[in-house]
């Protein structure tokens, strides 16, 4: 028979995981098997229903995305710069 888990611990273990934890990594920090945190984040929705695995899935992919988009808006500042740089001291080369 399966370990059984306080409202507490599993209230806490969903949480790690809405604020970006992994599964696996509060899997092996909690001591409790991924395929129990599975079954716990399917089995909770929101008001709109989507469930938890779902929400936390897509703030993952959300994050990801903030860091590519950073990174164009950094490449594109640094090529404004560096025209600015081009059109200052470029045009006096002949």
């Amino acid at each position: 028979m399966g370990k059984h888990h306080d409202a507490a611990m599993k209230e806490q273990t969903l949480l790690a995981i809405k604020n970006g934890e992994s599964v696996a990594s509060v899997s092996a920090s909690r001591g409790v098997s991924t395929q129990t945190i599975y079954a716990w984040l399917r089995g909770q929705t929101d008001n709109a229903g989507t469930n938890a695995l779902e929400i936390a899935k897509l703030r993952r992919e959300n994050q990801e995305l903030r860091e590519i988009i950073g990174g164009f808006a950094l490449e594109k500042k640094r090529g404004e710069k560096n025209k600015g740089r081009e059109a200052a001291y470029g045009s006096h080369s002949q």
